[in-house]
């Protein structure tokens, strides 16, 4: 049932909408508030598929309503009531969010069809915002025990706010994938994802790769460059294995998280970014703060969530599952018939040391399917899966 609410001081006006919505479609709902101010505490309480609000009231006027209500639920189509004065400032609504408007008093033919319209858009920002919240199957956690139950629970608290994460957890377990579920359930989800092997580039390139650099900053720097920052804006930033990462960077890193600026390198221009940042580290960031390798003021301000992520051998229940999973898409890949594995297969598989973690068992189930039978048996994991 469609939840309509109608803000109009007139109550005969009142009356008449109740009663051409009530009786044109018994599935509208149709609620009342005679002024601006009853309206938009309705809508702070309520569930509304629609609003329709005259732009003239005492004590807060159409216009205030919209703006107001725009803040609190942005997805809610909003009809404005105008009456024949009120038709310029009906218009400069629409730039303001507003779906559209009608003119005092309501065409019955153009009332019902603004209203159907309205609705259905409604129905598909909805949809179209569950579909963005859905994870790429690049990118799917697969599992079913109470630690990953923990961790999508966790997923979907904080992946709409834009608190900063750090991951942890063995190298293998699926760190990045918790990175790339926090940003596609995220409001930045259409902005870039930036990732950064922080492990992977020289301590001397570090500060460039991040903050970017100007021409003539150092030997190589023939041109101006944008740095991944930059490249983040509106996004999010992922920081793997930032526990690698040089005190100096460290350093850039922390002003960027407090004042939300950047610096490239060989300048002294700030640049400023909007960037949400999600770590990650296989490493004990405490201890590391011990020896005097990682700042300890970074990690509180990067440690706003902690999420630490299980090793296979914590989650062995899982495995049947992930074999399964990896045995479908290593045959799509392959473009090969999927090849089933044997009940005792699966079990001596779940008795395995997996120190690689998750992308050891995918590497030694695709061998599996490359050199095991039909059916992949107990024999082939002893023959094939040994370390």
């Amino acid at each position: 049932m469609s939840k309509i609410l109608i803000i109009e001081d007139e109550a005969a006006i009142r009356r008449v909408l109740v009663k051409i919505l009530s009786e044109e479609n018994k599935t509208y709902s149709v609620e009342e508030a005679e002024d601006g101010l009853v309206g938009i505490e309705k809508i702070k309480k309520g569930d509304y598929d629609l609003v329709l609000c005259d732009i003239k009231m005492p004590k807060m006027d159409g216009v205030e309503v919209l703006e107001a209500a725009k803040k609190l639920k942005p997805e809610i189509p909003i009809v404005m009531i105008s009456g024949h004065g009120d038709l310029d400032t009906a218009v400069n609504t629409m730039r303001l969010g507003a779906f559209d408007y009608i003119s005092k008093p309501p065409d019955l033919n153009r009332l019902l069809n603004t209203v159907r319209i309205a609705l259905d858009r409604k129905e598909l920002v909805v949809e179209n915002k569950m579909l963005k919240k859905k994870v790429s199957k690049n990118y799917e956690m697969i599992g079913e025990s109470k630690a990953i139950d923990r961790i999508k629970n966790m997923i979907d608290k904080v992946a709409p706010t834009d608190a900063r994460v750090l991951i942890t957890g063995p190298n293998g377990t699926g760190k990045e994938l918790v990175a790339h579920w926090l940003h596609q359930k995220s409001e930045r989800s259409k902005g870039p994802m930036i990732e950064v092997n922080c492990a992977a580039i020289p301590s001397e390139l570090i500060e460039s790769e991040l903050f970017g650099h100007v021409k003539g900053a150092f030997t190589s720097a023939n041109k101006d460059r944008a740095g991944k920052f930059e490249a983040a804006n509106t996004g999010t930033i992922f920081l793997d294995e930032i526990g690698d990462m040089s005190l100096s960077a460290q350093a850039k890193v922390l002003r960027a998280l407090q004042e939300s600026r950047i610096q490239r390198v060989g300048s002294d221009k700030d640049i400023k970014v909007d960037v949400r940042v999600v770590a990650a580290t296989n490493k004990n960031l405490k201890k590391e703060i011990e020896e005097g390798k990682f700042r300890e003021d970074l990690y509180h301000r990067l440690a706003v969530i902690l999420i630490e992520v299980p090793s296979l051998n914590d989650r062995r229940e899982d495995i049947p599952l992930l074999v399964d999973y990896f045995a479908n898409k290593i045959s799509q890949e392959q473009g090969n018939t999927k090849k089933s594995f044997s009940a005792k297969a699966i079990k001596l598989l779940q008795n395995y040391d997996w120190t690689g973690n998750i992308r050891e068992l995918r590497n030694v189930v695709e061998r599996l399917i490359i050199l095991g039978g039909k059916e992949v048996s107990e024999s082939d994991v002893s023959a094939f899966a040994s370390k």
